[in-house]
């Protein structure tokens, strides 16, 4: 029995592994890196530059390399653009049409961003971090083993995962996670994995199409 178990726990967070989609976020190099950025003005009168000055600032960083800037000035105005950025291990450089290339150093973690000296924050879409408990396992590829799943998600990025069996064998996972549109990457020590998700009222679907996997988790 105990084999079953932990062979449902190996079914499910493998199958959570591997994407629906054609892009494999796991495989992209700077993971962390992937999401909303925010720096927020600590004063009234916001940050002076060239004339202008502004109150925050969000950038967006997509895995095909390509970003979204947008400044918020003390007035209310939104100056935006994008382009395609490159980026090693110290630089991130973002050329944009009818824009100068720009080059930053930077250091990154997976809830801080560095910028030139400029502190970003990640932030989590609104309604997705917290306590996430199964009410429905289905899919072909779901052993018989598996009772329940519970998903503990932080706005920090950080996040912990328990899978328990029917005989009351557990295993837990604890790691950093990344979104990116519909999907979630959970990143852990042994392993990571990929899975569509959507929200709804108090629930939260992760799904793979090609496995026909599907759990229905509800906030605690």
């Amino acid at each position: 029995m105990l084999k079953r178990v932990i062979l449902a726990v190996t079914l499910l967070f493998s199958t959570f592994a591997i994407s629906a989609r054609s892009t494999d976020l796991t495989e992209f190099d700077y993971p962390l890196l992937l999401g909303d950025w925010y720096w927020f003005s600590n004063t009234d009168t916001g940050v002076e530059s060239e004339g202008a000055n502004y109150r925050a600032m969000n950038i967006k960083f997509k895995s095909n390399y390509r970003f979204v800037i947008r400044l918020l000035q003390i007035d209310g105005s939104v100056e935006e653009w994008d382009g395609i950025y490159d980026i090693d291990e110290t630089t991130v450089t973002f050329l944009s049409h009818g824009q100068p290339e720009q080059q930053h150093s930077y250091m990154l973690s997976y809830n801080q961003f560095l910028l030139d000296g400029a502190r970003f924050t990640k932030l989590a879409p609104e309604n997705l971090p917290g306590n996430w408990r199964s009410s429905q396992i289905t899919g072909k590829d779901v052993g018989d083993g598996v009772s329940e799943i519970a998903l503990s998600l932080r706005p920090d990025f950080l996040f912990s995962a328990e899978v328990s069996g029917k005989n009351g064998k557990k295993k837990e996972h604890r790691g950093i996670y990344f979104i990116e549109d519909d999907r979630i990457v959970l990143i852990y020590e042994d392993g990571q994995q990929d899975s569509q998700y959507s929200l709804g009222s108090n629930t939260l679907t992760l799904s793979n199409q090609q496995f026909g996997m599907e759990a229905v988790m509800r906030r605690e």
